[in-house]
């Protein structure tokens, strides 16, 4: 399996940059081909220019070299996994961003002819994870909408394939967390990940 593994935090030591780490390193000792790709590190701008929205709905949505070659990857792979800090009680603007610029027509989905109706170009992914961590408890992320889980697990999920399995691994509570409490996610996230299939 191929899978495309979008991180995105500024700091490179960060705990969710061993996160990713993990995720990594878990899938890869199951033999999966993995790619990275680091929002922050590949200095990716989210904001859709305006050239990009008068583009959309052509033949040609995209126009810059990064998004395109992030595009590329999307179109390569089998599993889609969301590395990512909970921030605000959702995505992290670099990350919503770029489901924005590059989840476009002719990437993500196409409008059928007949009835305008969205049809997803993204059943080959199969699997789909989700891996975060909030400052705030899981269960008061939750109440107030939790639409980092929304967009990755129900959004994103609808332009999967059909039998599409999908996990979400969060921890929450992070600042107040132990030393030990963060390794053992850490062991989580990657046996988890090792176990994908």
């Amino acid at each position: 399996m191929h899978a495309l593994v979008v991180h995105a935090h500024p700091d490179p030591e960060s705990y969710n940059s061993a996160l990713r780490d993990a995720t990594v390193r878990g899938l890869e000792s199951a033999g999966h081909q993995v790619t990275v790709i680091d929002l922050y590190a590949e200095g990716f701008v989210p904001a859709m220019s305006a050239e990009e929205r008068r583009s959309y709905e052509t033949d040609h949505p995209i126009s810059d070299p990064l998004v395109e070659h992030h595009a590329a990857l999307l179109r390569e792979a089998d599993a889609l996994v969301f590395v990512y800090p909970t921030w605000w009680f959702g995505l992290p603007a670099i990350l919503k961003g770029w489901l924005e610029r590059v989840f476009v027509p002719g990437v993500a989905f196409h409008l059928d002819e007949a009835t305008n109706k969205v049809v997803s170009d993204l059943r080959h992914i199969r699997r789909l994870v989700g891996v975060t961590t909030s400052g705030s408890p899981q269960w008061q992320v939750r109440v107030l909408g939790d639409t980092g889980r929304w967009t990755v697990m129900r959004t994103t999920r609808v332009l999967t394939a059909w039998r599409c399995k999908s996990t979400w691994l969060a921890l929450g509570r992070l600042d107040g967390r132990t030393d030990d409490e963060r390794r053992g996610f850490l062991a989580r996230v990657e046996a988890k990940m090792g176990a994908l299939r």
